[in-house]
């Protein structure tokens, strides 16, 4: 496999790692035209005791491997694991002028795959000749993986009618062999196309006219074949399924973001698999803010098949639709101010490429567009809540903040009113006919028990909020009635200040009394308006 070069097949679909679909070919290709160097391959299969070591290169005039090399080796086993697949090749290349590039091709390598480990190691010539290694353009980056659950690999089905031509009836009547002295157009048609049920074939057979229903499909002259595929673009078929799709996943893609960019808050979202021009696809999306490696505005990440995109960004479909395409203000995020990061993953068993280059996707893909807008959308909805929720527990958090700074000014003017009112209490305990009301003219209690039970009161309060925010937004699992809590600056709220004040009487009894309600109407009126002017 690793020296016979376009040696592939399309008689199924099954979406094909990277771009080309070539992969390592491809860096062999890259070796043999810059260096010449052959390509070695170290390989070991999980809980065998021998491993393989391979040298190879491509014989052009022939196209096959030329095998140079070739051992079976046992022990000290050169894989950390114990199996694996190591190539090593030798390139040519301009590392000072794409250096940033191959740094920020691993990374996103990170992001996109996060059950794998990435190393990316670099020693500089003068580094490797000194004995001292003290060049510091050396350096080495390990991605360390952090999830354990990999993508489904893709299922291989049958094309889709709405994705076929001319040439591709052709070659699959051709891969019939002696079956197509046999088979009818019916039977071919349900036979070699995915969504065409027999009934349907049947229909689609009739629609052909007589003389193709029932003839076999080896007699099928090409205007035959081009009356089929012009049928098959002018009928409407279900959109192909996604089993033939490895999409990363949110849960990966999430992990992969939090991993990478350590952001404050993320959101992910996957469609469900949509079809354009016949092929099947599907869009995943997170949009992330704040975190490390990112500058302030809208930074995108683009994927296809899994893997990076890095040139003509600006020219692509993801691109647009992040910066023009969505009005950020309208879910509490600045595109101008904070930092936002955009990660758009697009599956397909083809992709719509743009260009010999294969680095962006058109923007008058409509469907990709719609559903790459969609899914960015979702990631917004679900950040603007946790943005409002957020908000809310700063607010919360501030309004404690006051009410405990103002807690000893607080006790301290209830401790003088308190001394006062037992002052009066006590010379006119004799005129005093409510026994509730005598208990004022005994001790206060000091101004410290006074602070302590204030914030201990500020802190019950805050935690009955915590309960009613989770009620109203359903965040718990049991329906809870919504209680919608009395502002702070309420005179019900002082009044639970002078209850729990009052109740500061009992401390160091075996309970609480119940004075908590009955105090001077006067009193309290005196202490709601000192309160007011305090608070």
């Amino acid at each position: 496999m690793m020296g016979r070069v376009l040696a592939g097949t399309k008689y199924c679909v099954k979406q094909n790692r990277g771009k080309f679909g070539l992969g390592s070919k491809m860096a062999l290709i890259w070796a043999k035209m810059s260096t010449g160097m052959p390509v070695e391959i170290q390989s070991e299969q999980r809980n065998s005791s021998k491993w393989s070591e391979y040298v190879l290169d491509i014989d052009i005039a022939s196209n096959r491997p030329h095998i140079l090399k070739e051992e079976q080796l046992s022990g000290n086993s050169p894989f950390v694991n114990g199996h694996g697949t190591r190539v090593s090749l030798v390139i040519e290349g301009n590392w000072t002028s794409y250096r940033a590039k191959i740094v920020k091709y691993v990374r996103q390598m990170a992001v996109i795959t996060p059950y794998a480990d990435f190393r990316l190691q670099f020693v500089s010539s003068e580094a490797a000749s000194s004995t001292t290694n003290s060049d510091n353009r050396s350096f080495s980056l390990f991605f360390q993986r952090r999830a354990d659950k990999m993508p489904s690999p893709p299922l291989e089905v049958k094309h889709h009618p709405s994705s076929v031509n001319q040439l591709l009836i052709k070659q699959l009547i051709s891969q019939l062999d002696t079956k197509a002295t046999t088979m009818t157009v019916p039977k071919f048609l349900a036979s070699e196309f995915s969504n065409i049920s027999r009934a349907l074939a049947t229909r689609l057979a009739n629609e052909l006219g007589e003389d193709l229903s029932s003839r076999v499909v080896s007699e099928l002259t090409i205007d035959d074949i081009r009356r089929i595929d012009s049928l098959f673009k002018a009928a409407h078929f279900d959109p192909p399924d996604g089993s033939c799709l490895s999409p990363a996943g949110e849960y990966n893609l999430r992990l992969g973001v939090l991993k990478e960019l350590k952001p404050e808050m993320v959101a992910t979202y996957a469609e469900p698999a949509d079809v354009f021009e016949g092929h099947p696809f599907i869009v995943e999306a997170a949009v992330s803010l704040g975190g490390i490696g990112l500058a302030q505005g809208i930074t995108v990440f683009r994927f296809a098949n899994r893997i990076p995109l890095l040139f003509e960004q600006g020219n692509d479909v993801i691109t647009k639709t992040a910066n023009k395409g969505i009005n950020w203000s309208a879910y509490k995020i600045s595109s101008q101010n904070d930092k936002i990061g955009v990660f758009v993953s697009i599956v397909s068993t083809k992709i719509p490429f743009k260009g010999t280059g294969k680095e962006y996707i058109g923007d008058d893909a409509t469907a990709i567009k719609k559903a790459v807008k969609h899914a960015i959308t979702q990631c917004c909805i679900q950040l603007k809540s946790k943005i409002v929720r957020k908000g809310e527990l700063q607010i919360r958090a501030e309004r404690k903040k006051n009410l405990v700074r103002y807690v000893p000014d607080v006790a301290r003017a209830v401790s003088l009113l308190w001394n006062a009112a037992s002052l009066n209490a006590q010379s006119r305990v004799h005129e005093i006919r409510n026994a509730e009301a005598k208990m004022l003219a005994g001790q206060p209690p000091e101004e410290k028990v006074i602070r302590d039970r204030l914030r201990e009161y500020v802190e019950r309060q805050d935690q009955e909020q915590v309960l009613e925010h989770i009620a109203a937004t359903g965040r718990d699992d049991q329906t809870v009635k919504l209680v919608v809590p009395a502002p702070r600056v309420s005179p019900e709220f002082y009044g639970g200040l002078i209850s729990a004040v009052i109740g500061t009487r009992s401390v160091g009894a075996s309970g609480p009394t119940q004075t908590d309600s009955l105090v001077d109407l006067k009193v309290e009126f005196s202490f709601l308006k000192r309160l007011q002017a305090l608070m």
